[in-house]
């Protein structure tokens, strides 16, 4: 004989606690629902009017440096810890937790142009304007030693160092590119294509034998260490400062560069950028990908970092406090919370990746009504109040006046151009599009 019994789940109509509201069950066919959409839009106005007030981006400052930043890098395997340099030639480990200086050294005479860590954390890397390189131990509590394990002294200046992914190779660039082996004093490698200087260089981080760097002569070059030649060449109109790889995608990469813009480069097709991301007003000093591979952050010479999308032209957040300078140099957390600049004033910031973000330990209802919240403002994202709230920043005076004199130099550039093409023969002016007329060349 059947028996037929109904089943239900207690925690669909009971209550965890005495506290919580009476859980109600609800019919979502859409005929019952007529005021469904207004109801939303309401609700994502709302949404959308709470981000900005709860936009508090700032965390706070890390104070002790007695002179510039320079540089300022992550931890290959602690969240917690992060590496700096300044234009006095010392190097700090900073506890980003307690907000505190764990150790400081006296590395280098003059400036530090470049820290980096070995991928499994043990040891660190540093270059300086006194032509050489040092390896310093770390204790897992970011305790450096004194004095550095090794020192190698170079023929030139160092401008940069970065480390290989996996194996025992760093890279250093000045006059030319040098591959480094780290039992080895002298280098394994070395790459020159008739540069004056190179002064930034950076490993890719999925195919780690791929790296990066800019030159002094507008160009972009791509080395594979396995090689003995360069790979490609890339020329801009103007220098660029910072390269930094997409850590999710392997042939995608982004410069910082001093005509105000960034482009995102593809290796196999540099002739024509992905895509220009414009909104600095000063050159852009430097840039990094968040973790996701979908975001990166600039810092800009004016005053400000930005964020942006990797598929949008225009920034998505700006920011900037009224005490600070040129920012240098800037990375993004490995937890994709976190935002580190360093600025010309000694400060290094601590920042949210996202300005209305709550931290700490959420409940359930809490993540779901902020889940809610977020594809409500998605949804209705176009509609013209809710676009008009969520693209509204505050910026300073000169940020302001700067970005409406540029636009207006750009839409007198575009005026003229048009006017030459209507009042030219048919095929003598050729239109060029936004995205090709910042490179001069590609070689190979």
């Amino acid at each position: 004989m059947k028996i037929k019994c109904l089943s239900r789940n207690p925690d669909d109509f009971l209550r965890e606690t005495k506290r919580d509201i009476h859980k109600v069950p609800r019919n979502y066919d859409p005929k019952l629902h007529p005021f469904e959409a207004p109801r939303e839009y309401v609700r994502a106005l709302n949404a959308a009017k709470l981000e900005r007030v709860f936009a508090k981006p700032f965390l706070g400052s890390l104070d002790g440096h007695r002179d510039s930043v320079s540089v300022i890098r992550k931890h290959p395997t602690s969240l917690s810890l992060l590496l700096s340099g300044a234009y006095d030639g010392e190097v700090r480990v900073w506890n980003i937790t307690k907000r505190n200086c764990v150790k400081s050294v006296q590395a280098h005479d003059g400036l530090v142009n470049g820290v980096c860590g070995h991928p499994n954390g043990e040891y660190i890397f540093s270059v300086g304007a006194d032509k050489q390189i040092k390896q310093w131990n770390i204790t897992v509590d970011g305790d450096l030693q004194d004095q550095p394990k090794s020192t190698i002294l170079g023929r030139s200046v160092f401008q940069d160092i970065d480390h290989h992914g996996k194996d025992n190779f760093f890279a250093t660039c000045g006059v030319g590119v040098n591959i480094w082996d780290e039992e080895r004093t002298e280098p394994i490698r070395y790459f020159t294509w008739g540069v004056d200087s190179i002064h930034h260089v950076k490993f890719n981080p999925v195919e780690t034998n791929i790296l990066g760097a800019a030159a002094s002569d507008r160009s972009i070059l791509l080395y594979d260490m396995r090689g003995s030649t360069p790979l490609r060449k890339v020329i801009l109109k103007l220098r660029s400062n910072a390269i930094s790889w997409n850590p999710m995608e392997a042939f995608i990469f982004t410069v910082a560069n001093e005509d105000y813009n960034c482009y995102t480069f593809d290796m196999r097709k540099l002739s024509i950028p992905l895509n220009v991301h414009r909104d600095h007003v000063a050159a852009v000093m430097d840039v990094d990908y968040s973790p996701t591979g979908k975001e990166f952050v600039t810092a800009g010479y004016d005053h400000c970092l930005r964020i942006f999308k990797l598929d949008q032209g225009h920034s998505r957040e700006v920011y900037h406090t009224k005490r600070m300078h040129r920012v240098h140099t800037v990375c993004w957390s490995l937890d994709d919370k976190y935002i580190m600049s360093g600025s010309e004033e000694m400060n290094i910031r601590l920042w949210k990746a996202r300005a209305w973000e709550k931290l700490g330990t959420l409940k359930s209802r809490e993540s779901t009504a902020l889940q809610y919240n977020d594809k409500l403002k998605t949804k209705f994202g176009n509609h013209p109040q809710v676009r008009r709230i969520l693209k509204h920043r505050h910026v300073s005076k000169m940020i302001f006046h700067n970005t409406r004199e540029i636009r207006k130099i750009r839409e007198a550039a575009k005026k003229r151009e048009q006017n030459r093409m209507e009042n030219s023969k048919i095929g003598t002016v050729q239109y060029t599009s936004e995205r090709e007329s910042h490179v001069i060349g590609e070689k190979e």
